[in-house]
């Protein structure tokens, strides 16, 4: 069956280069005024001028003179888990610092003993409010880290649950390497070893999940650490991703460049050597505006001189219980704008079609080209300078996947 996509005040195409968009590159969104797009069996076959597709098509869907473009691509979120962490977001507000709740019990490990006590079913159901936070946010595909089991039967429980997370699709990461748990706290080398031996094989040969992930940083995983766990998952067949100097300037992302990672995720503290260490290897920055937000701090990357040192920036969410529990890649737009100094236009570059090739995605997604799957989002707004001026909104009006609708009609 054809579907034709008309009434768009701007069609967002991002068409352009099979690549990530670097540069000035960033700036150019490919926007057809009053455009429209044709597709059938779930594929982008045409996208140009109304009175060329509608004509063409056996059902239509009017956007009403509404934005229309990809849908979100969110290349960095932990979204299952058991509990929430609201009593600690009252502690932060009252002087307790993030490391003084970790020294307590509190922080990641208050989330891992609530989800290690939580079944497959559970954490299932306990998802499906946030799958429609992000699907009311006009996202449409997430990367979803495990982290919060620590053991081989946790972190296999978090991935199969991921798994089943629908109608959004979703890109698994394991992040076993989240924090050292507690059993193993006067024995992380023993731990380090348990991830690299025990969880890495099976999780790999189980096709569970499609990158690795570690937390490098002082007090959770050295450099050295972090090397030889992603040394073994890269051998295993997965992608690299590092939670990279988030809390200090650590040297993750000069260990993100020499391993090739795909992505280097955080960098609040990364300075200018990391950025070029970035650039000459290709790895691709993720900033994650909204844990700086949530904590309270005012120390947000550098992502004016990511761009200009030509790195194909990405944005995304951070969604998790403690430090950054939003799903709202419009209000990561927002602080991406007004905290960062991104335009618009750079926000929704960084949050679609280059957050799609940082998860190996960017044939398939992020733009609304002919041959790709026509995962697109109407939004109530006529210009989509508006999605980030106006913060706080949720502007998703309708949700396609597959051109199935997701969210709205």
């Amino acid at each position: 069956m054809s579907t034709a996509v008309v009434g768009c005040s701007q069609l967002v195409t991002l068409a352009g280069p099979a690549r990530p968009r670097v540069g000035a590159e960033m700036r150019d969104l490919a926007v057809i005024d009053d455009g429209a797009m044709l597709i059938e069996n779930g594929i982008i076959q045409r996208v140009g001028s109304r009175g060329d597709i509608e004509v063409q098509a056996s059902e239509i869907i009017d956007a009403g003179s509404r934005v229309v473009m990809p849908g979100f691509v969110d290349a960095h979120t932990h979204p299952v888990f058991a509990g929430n962490r609201a009593g600690e977001f009252e502690q932060r507000i009252e002087g307790a610092t993030y490391a003084e709740i970790a020294a307590a019990g509190g922080g990641i490990w208050s989330t891992v003993r609530q989800t290690r006590a939580a079944t497959e079913d559970e954490l299932v159901d306990a998802t499906r409010q946030y799958v429609r936070w992000f699907l009311e946010n006009g996202t449409t595909t997430i990367e979803a880290k495990s982290g919060y089991g620590l053991s081989l039967e946790a972190e296999s429980r978090l991935l199969r649950a991921i798994a089943r997370i629908q109608p959004l699709k979703c890109v698994p990461t394991f992040l076993g390497a989240h924090l050292v748990p507690q059993e193993y706290r006067s024995r992380p080398v023993e731990y380090v070893s348990l991830v690299v031996n025990e969880m890495l094989p099976p999780v790999a040969a189980r096709k569970l999940a499609e990158y690795c992930d570690v937390f490098c940083e002082p007090g959770f995983f050295s450099v050295e650490e972090s090397r030889q766990i992603l040394t073994a998952a890269r051998s295993l067949g997965l992608g690299l991703r590092i939670h990279a100097d988030q809390l200090t300037n650590s040297g993750a992302a000069e260990l993100a460049a020499e391993l090739g990672a795909a992505t280097a995720d955080h960098l609040e503290h990364t300075n200018l050597d990391g950025i070029r260490a970035l650039q000459a290897a290709g790895v691709q920055p993720v900033l994650l505006p909204g844990s700086v937000y949530a904590l309270g701090s005012s120390r947000y990357p550098n992502a004016r001189a990511m761009i200009q040192a030509g790195l194909a920036v990405v944005l995304a969410t951070d969604f998790n219980p403690g430090t950054s529990p939003t799903p709202s890649m419009p209000m990561i737009l927002s602080l991406a704008c007004t905290q960062m100094k991104m335009t618009p236009a750079e926000g929704i570059t960084a949050a679609t079609i280059n957050a799609a090739y940082s998860l190996g995605r960017g044939r398939q997604i992020g733009s609304l080209e002919p041959g790709k799957r026509a995962d697109f989002v109407i939004h109530d707004f006529a210009d989509y300078r508006e999605i980030p001026y106006f913060f706080g909104v949720r502007s998703a009006r309708s949700v396609y996947i597959d051109c199935r609708a997701a969210l709205g009609k």
